[in-house]
C-alpha cells in the first residue's frame, strides 16, 4: 500500500490539507499526518476540526510534531511521497536552511536526503523574497513547489472546487488517478 507523510503547518489553507488526506485515503494510500501547533489553530479556525478528528479518516496516523523519533524522521522507514499542505513560510525557510527542529521539518529533510518525492504547498501571499530564493533554491534540488494558486479556467462555482483543484495538482503529482474536476481538453477555446 502506498504511504505518504502529510504535515500541515501554520499558513491558512488548512482545508487544502483536509481534502488533501480524504483523497489519499481514498485513493487507498496510507498517511503518517504530522500538525503543527501553528497548524492546529487554523485547522480549528478554518474546518472546526481538531489534528484528532483528521486522524479518524480511513489509513491515517497522527504523529507528534515533537517527537524526532518517529517514523516519518527516519530514511528507513520508506514513504512514497512527502507532502506540506500548506507550507508557512517559516516552514520554507527552514527546509531551505535544513533546520529540522520537528517532525514536519525532519520529515522533509529525510525526503531530501534520501531523494524521495517532496511536495510544498505554499499559500502565504505575496511571498517575501527570502522564500522566493528558498523556493528556488529547493526547486533545484527537486522540491516540488505547488502553490495553493486554483485556476478558473473550469469555471468553479463553490470553494470545494477551488480546493479540488489544486489538490488534483498534487495527486497529479503523485500519478494518482481522481475525479477532482475537469481536465483541460484543448476543445475549450473551439
Amino acid at each position: 500500500m502506498p504511504s505518504a507523510v502529510v504535515a500541515l503547518t501554520g499558513a491558512s489553507g488548512a482545508q487544502y490539507a483536509v481534502r488533501l488526506v480524504e483523497a489519499l485515503s481514498e485513493a487507498s494510500w496510507e498517511v503518517d499526518l504530522i500538525v503543527t501547533n501553528a497548524g492546529a489553530i487554523n485547522l480549528h479556525l478554518e474546518c472546526e476540526m481538531t489534528p484528532e478528528d483528521l486522524s479518524k479518516i480511513k489509513g491515517v496516523t497522527l504523529q507528534d510534531n515533537k517527537n524526532l523519533a518517529a517514523r516519518p524522521a527516519s530514511g528507513s522507514a520508506k514513504f512514497d511521497a512527502y507532502i506540506i499542505c500548506p507550507t508557512s513560510g517559516t516552514t520554507i525557510g527552514k527546509i531551505a536552511a535544513g533546520i529540522s527542529d520537528n517532525l514536519a521539518t525532519r520529515s522533509a529533510l529525510v525526503a531530501l536526503k534520501e531523494r524521495r518525492k517532496l511536495i510544498l504547498v505554499p499559500r502565504e501571499t505575496p511571498f517575501a523574497t527570502a522564500h522566493l530564493e528558498a523556493m528556488t533554491k529547493m526547486s533545484t534540488w527537486g522540491v516540488v513547489i505547488l502553490p495553493a494558486s486554483p485556476g478558473f479556467y473550469h469555471s468553479p462555482k463553490t470553494i470545494d472546487e477551488l480546493i479540488d483543484f489544486v489538490v488534483a495538482r498534487i495527486l497529479d503529482q503523485l500519478d494518482i488517478e481522481h475525479n477532482l474536476g475537469k481536465r483541460w481538453s484543448g476543445e475549450e477555446v473551439n
